[in-house]
Formats: structure tokens, C-alpha cells, sequence
């Protein structure tokens, strides 16, 4: 599972928990503490993630998937 948001400049963010992390809190628990204040985000599947990060800078994400919490 992986966490992604719209970050400031626009683009698409996205945090991989380590497992180490995930053995202390919950992927949603991660999210809150480090998406920033405000931001909406989503939880996905790692499948959901292009694979082909030749354009990565290009990535675009639609704000109606992100639905899972915001940043505190």
C-alpha cells in the first residue's frame, strides 16, 4: 500500500511505509503524520502506482480519489 497526494507544487507525492513503520502504526496513522497539514490524500494499492517512472514528473492524479483522510 502506498499513501498519495497533490503536494504544493502541484505534482503527485507519494510515501511508501516501510514495514518497520507499519509493525508502530497504521498505514492511515502514517498518512496523517506525514502528509502536510491540509492536503487531502489516498491510500492505494502499490499496483495503482505507474510502474514507469520515465515521466514521473508528468504524473497526474484525479482530487475525486482522494478520499482517505487529510494531512494533520
Amino acid at each position: 500500500m502506498k499513501i498519495i497526494y497533490r503536494n504544493e507544487n502541484g505534482g503527485v507525492s507519494i510515501i511508501t511505509p516501510t514495514p518497520e513503520a507499519l509493525k508502530h502504526m497504521t498505514i492511515n496513522e502514517i498518512a496523517l503524520k506525514d502528509v502536510p497539514t491540509g492536503l487531502p490524500f489516498a491510500i492505494v494499492e502499490d499496483s495503482e502506482i505507474p510502474t514507469d517512472r520515465t515521466f514521473r514528473d508528468a504524473w497526474t492524479i484525479d482530487d475525486s480519489i482522494l478520499t482517505d483522510g487529510v494531512g494533520a
